[in-house]
């Protein structure tokens, strides 16, 4: 299918993200921010989301799942570090809306403790209003940010993103995707030839955070259809979605608002022509998981734990 402009999420209008990456000797890590609309919390987004393997510990997915609606920015970061990136993301939120006394903030994570000290919690509050003042367009993908000490198959993963355009009766719409990769061995990776694993592990245990904007007029229940193709993007990779990984997917669409107005009129494309979504969603989730490994760095972290790039071991 035809890709975006930037080949990013941003190419969805309204969407920036922006990151602080945290690289000083046993500690890599960081936040990854993803702003998702103008006055998300006073017009809230139609939104899905999928837990598709539960070893995760994403906040707001109750609300979302009720309500189908997003009200807030999204943040990416460690496992342990879930906590303090929530606030502080609460207190942006309040920052900018006057009127707030509730919200419901989505902050998600994956486990980087091969090569960060996980344990230290070095990310702060400072940590996330610098990715919040990062956002743009065309951002840094690899090991930055929420994604500096991310594994996958067994190589330097972390942010990953693509876009594809489509039509669906003569209008033009764009989706795209975000991953924080962290999954997989390395003898399971489809996409390129790579030299066997140099640490064997026991079982494969990973996880992967994908956020998927467009453009297209989609409702929380074809967005919430749309997140749970995200498994044939998955295994298209290689992904076996083993015991232990979280496997998360949350989407929304950022043609459908909602106020404060009593009756809301909500559009969306009839189910008959959603196959276009699906196709456009998986390729896209596909190809961000390989940019994740191809736009990279070697990473070495605490204990001399090492991640090679993708380039760095490729067999020639």
């Amino acid at each position: 299918m035809e890709k975006g402009k930037l080949n990013r999420i941003t190419d969805v209008e309204c969407v920036l993200v922006g990151h602080k990456t945290i690289s000083s000797g046993t500690h890599q890590t960081g936040v990854t921010f993803i702003r998702t609309a103008e006055d998300v919390f006073h017009q809230k987004l139609a939104c899905g989301c999928s837990i598709l393997n539960g070893f995760g510990k994403t906040t707001g997915l109750p609300q979302i799942m009720e309500l189908g609606t997003l009200e807030s920015y999204i943040c990416l970061t460690n496992t342990l570090n879930v906590g303090v990136v929530q606030q502080a993301l609460v207190d942006i939120m309040v920052k900018e809306n006057e009127d707030l006394t509730s919200v419901n903030v989505v902050v998600g994570e994956c486990n980087d403790g091969y090569l960060n000290s996980i344990r230290d919690c070095v990310v702060t509050k400072e940590d996330v209003y610098d990715a919040y003042r990062d956002c743009k367009k065309e951002f840094e993908l690899g090991s930055v940010g929420a994604g500096r000490g991310m594994s996958c198959f067994e190589m330097s993963g972390g942010i990953g993103s693509s876009s594809r355009v489509f039509e669906i009766d003569g209008n033009t719409y764009t989706l795209g995707v975000l991953v924080l990769s962290n999954f997989g061995l390395r003898e399971q990776y489809l996409l390129d030839k790579v030299e066997g694993n140099q640490l064997p592990l026991e079982q494969e245990k990973g996880s992967i955070m994908m956020i998927i904007a467009t453009d297209a007029p989609l409702s929380d229940r074809q967005l919430h259809r749309v997140c749970n193709r995200m498994p044939v993007g998955l295994a298209l990779t290689g992904s076996h979605m083993g015991n232990g990984s979280g496997d998360i997917a949350i989407a929304f669409s950022t043609a459908n608002r909602f106020g404060s107005e009593e009756i809301h009129t909500l559009k969306q494309i009839n189910d008959n022509k959603i196959n276009v979504v699906f196709d456009a969603a998986i390729e896209s989730c596909k190809e961000a998981v390989h940019v994740s490994l191809i736009e990279n760095e070697e990473v070495i972290g605490q204990s001399g734990h090492v991640r090679k790039c993708l380039n760095q071991v490729k067999i020639q």
